[in-house]
Order: C-alpha cells, then sequence, then structure tokens
C-alpha cells in the first residue's frame, strides 16, 4: 500500500549533536508521520556544553539545495530555524516567494543558542522583520528573542507583557505569533 506524506520542508542549521536544527526537525517531521526535506544555511560544531563554531553556508549553495527540492517534490509546509546570516535570509525570502502553491511558512526566530551564543547578526534582524515575517504564517519566538525582536529591555515575564509582545510582534506583518515560553524560570506567569 502507498501512503501519501506531507512534505515538510526545513531550512535551518546543521547542529552536530542532533539536540536542535535541521536534525531535530528531521526526527519531529517523521514522528508526526511527515516527510522531511532539508536545506541546510549552516553549519555548527557544538554538543551538550555549547556551540564551538558556526559555518555559515553561501547564498548560493541555499539556493542550489533549495531549487533541487521544490523542482521535483511538492512542499505542504515549511519551517525556518537558524538562518546564520543576512545572505541567508535575503535569499531564503526571495525563494519563499517562488514557491507554488502558498505553503504555511512556520518561522522560528532562532537568534542565539540555548547557551546564548548568537547564531543571527544582531544587524540582521531588522531584515529578518522586513523579508520573513510578513512572508511567515506563524512566528515563533522565545522570551528573550520576543524582547529582542521588539526592543524591550527584558524578556516579557508577565502574561500581560507576553501578550504586549505578541501584539507588537502581529504589527510587522505576520499573520500569528506564538511566544515560547522557553528560557524562563519557574512554570506559571504572575
Amino acid at each position: 500500500m502507498n501512503k501519501a506524506y506531507t512534505t515538510v520542508l526545513t531550512i535551518a542549521g546543521s547542529d552536530s549533536s542532533g539536540g536542535a536544527g535541521i536534525q531535530a526537525d528531521i526526527k519531529t517531521f517523521a514522528a508526526l508521520e511527515c516527510f522531511g526535506l532539508s536545506v541546510i544555511t549552516a553549519l555548527t560544531a557544538q554538543n551538550s556544553t555549547g556551540v564551538n563554531a558556526i559555518y555559515p553556508l553561501d547564498e548560493t549553495c541555499i539556493r542550489e539545495q533549495f531549487r533541487s527540492i521544490s523542482m521535483d517534490i511538492g512542499i505542504d509546509a515549511v519551517k525556518i530555524g537558524m538562518l546564520g546570516s543576512a545572505a541567508a535570509i535575503k535569499t531564503v525570502s526571495a525563494l519563499l516567494r517562488e514557491l507554488k502553491g502558498n505553503p504555511p511558512v512556520i518561522l522560528d526566530t532562532v537568534l542565539a543558542s540555548t547557551g546564548g551564543t548568537p547564531l543571527l547578526p544582531p544587524d540582521a534582524i531588522p531584515l529578518m522583520k522586513k523579508e520573513l515575517f510578513p512572508l511567515a504564517s506563524l512566528i515563533t519566538p522565545n522570551l528573550p528573542e520576543a524582547a529582542l525582536l521588539t526592543g524591550m529591555k527584558h524578556p516579557p515575564g508577565t502574561q500581560k507583557a507576553i501578550e504586549s509582545a505578541a501584539t507588537h510582534l502581529l504589527e510587522t506583518g505576520t499573520a500569528a505569533v506564538l511566544v515560547k515560553g522557553g528560557h524562563r524560570d519557574g512554570n506559571e506567569l504572575p
């Protein structure tokens, strides 16, 4: 019996330890019975203690990976993670505009590793907001990312502050915002 799988394209960095990035996305897609496709934007040398090195891939490499897939395989959804550079943001936004069928685009605004290593240069953040947010069906910043993306001095710590950050981010043109509670102490919001 042939089963038609939903195809999900992840555009992200490669995590050599397998805990995040392309590797984690592919595992998640498989667990959800989806067929995972990938475009790697950067290679990292990392382990459970931190990120030791980052090697962004050039625009041609990103473009060729994407076009090789999209010319041959239908893409039902897109999940974007670590982009690593302004050049990758420009390339990915142009490639998303080429996609047929307008699949949903989930943008995980990966700005830093869990240990705090920057994974996107700060000067590329405005470009991400301008180029990718309007193309996204959903953006999913964590609390520190929500603060950086909205200009807050501290990560939002109350439900009201989180709602305010989400409302501010909606004004950037994205269709929806989910502010994730990761990187927060405690389980309840004041």
